[in-house]
């Protein structure tokens, strides 16, 4: 069992990200058939010494956990698993009391991913997915790595339909991967970034700043109307607003560690005016950022 000191999250070179509720039910109402299952939270948390999560009333998401060295354990109900390296599990979504936590000697690192969907039950049902299946042996899953590493690089660019679609069949793909391993044949295949690749990634590593349509054209020797156009075209809004949109993003990103007072926050992105940033935000978000963080916080988590 965990030790006294137990933490949810917070380990060094940990990835963690939860998708804002209003923008995945906005999606999902209004395109049901893209979204039959979709992320809800994703993370990496390595060597997570005294990690332990507790859900007294299970979980609404389904949870897949990937158990890449160390050790941990899970309880569901009263029955205990121990899951080593190379092992996965797959929590379904129940009522049912559960708790998961590291070994205190040889703490686990994991990669996991919460999925639900409007009949995930039916989902789990077809996949033979039980409450006490217990872990999977599967050899080493680097396909699944691979995988997960692009959903989550897709959703840190933001919120788009485009990056959400993706991370949604990336998931199928990814859970493909646990449940016939010996069906997926491993593909290596490396594209060059083009305009608009490189135009996001610039926009991410320049979150803080401000930039004009003017400078991201000439950084490709084009004029501002035919780059909006090519940029418009490829992710189905103007690169200000694809912008705006990845502030809004990394705004959701800092509000859920709860880390940082929202003037900061705001300051971090670019805006000088704290009450101006929080307009946007609601704007983009459809809630306010106290509102954003105070749910955030209430809802259970990794």
């Amino acid at each position: 069992m965990a030790g006294s000191f137990k933490r949810k999250d917070g380990f060094d070179g940990e990835k963690l990200m939860s998708l804002p509720q209003k923008v995945l039910k906005d999606f999902v109402k209004k395109y049901p058939a893209l979204f039959n299952i979709y992320i809800t939270q994703i993370g990496y948390f390595p060597k997570a010494s005294y990690h332990y999560k507790e859900r007294r009333k299970g979980c609404e998401d389904n949870i897949l956990i990937y158990c890449l060295k160390g050790k941990g354990y899970y309880i569901i109900d009263k029955k205990k698993f121990e899951v080593i390296p190379n092992q996965f599990f797959i929590l379904p979504a129940t009522e049912v009391y559960m708790r998961y936590w590291a070994d205190e000697e040889d703490p686990w690192t994991i990669y996991w991913v919460h999925f639900t969907g409007n009949d995930i039950a039916s989902f789990n049902t077809s996949l033979n997915i039980g409450l006490f299946k217990g872990p999977v042996q599967i050899p080493f899953n680097n396909k699944a790595l691979e995988i997960w590493n692009n959903i989550y690089q897709n959703l840190e660019m933001g919120y788009s339909i485009e990056n959400l679609c993706n991370a949604t069949f990336c998931l199928y793909n990814m859970i493909a991967t646990f449940l016939f391993p010996d069906k997926h044949v491993v593909s290596e295949q490396e594209d060059s970034p083009d305009i608009i690749t490189t135009t996001i990634i610039n926009m991410k590593n320049n979150i803080e700043k401000k930039m004009t349509v003017e400078e991201m054209a000439g950084q490709h020797k084009l004029s501002s109307s035919h780059f909006s156009s090519l940029f418009r075209k490829a992710t189905g809004m103007p690169p200000i607003d694809y912008f705006i949109h990845l502030k809004m993003q990394k705004a959701c990103q800092y509000l859920y560690a709860n880390e940082a007072k929202i003037k900061t926050i705001a300051m971090d992105l670019g805006y000088d005016d704290p009450y101006y940033f929080s307009r946007v935000f609601k704007k983009y978000m459809g809630m306010s950022p106290e509102q954003y963080k105070l749910n955030t916080n209430v809802r259970s988590q990794m």
